[in-house]
């Protein structure tokens, strides 16, 4: 039996705490082909991080996000954590998050 692995911080999927993350956001034109399975905790820093416009327009891939300075330093620091660890993300403040 393999193991799922989270595409984001690259720590087993386990059972809980797990989300779909449209790669292009579904307000935006995303399909449901376009779904990744990542850890709630990967899921909210991504939403609190980028617009839902930066997402469809620059961030539309798992390698794109994982390369981003803050996207790098948050899986850092959350690879030492258990796969089902969640605490949630700071929300973004920013106005302009659509």
């Amino acid at each position: 039996m393999d193991i799922e692995i989270c595409p984001i911080c690259s720590r087993p999927l386990g059972k809980e705490n797990i989300s779909k993350h449209h790669l292009i956001p579904k307000s935006r034109g995303g399909k449901d082909s376009e779904l990744i399975e990542i850890h709630n905790i990967c899921h909210q820093k991504i939403h609190s991080v980028f617009t839902l416009k930066e997402l469809r327009d620059e961030f539309n891939t798992v390698e794109k996000l994982i390369e981003y300075e803050e996207i790098i330093k948050f899986i850092k620091w959350v690879s030492k954590k258990a796969p089902e660890f969640y605490q949630r993300n700071a929300r973004m403040k920013r106005k302009d998050f659509l």
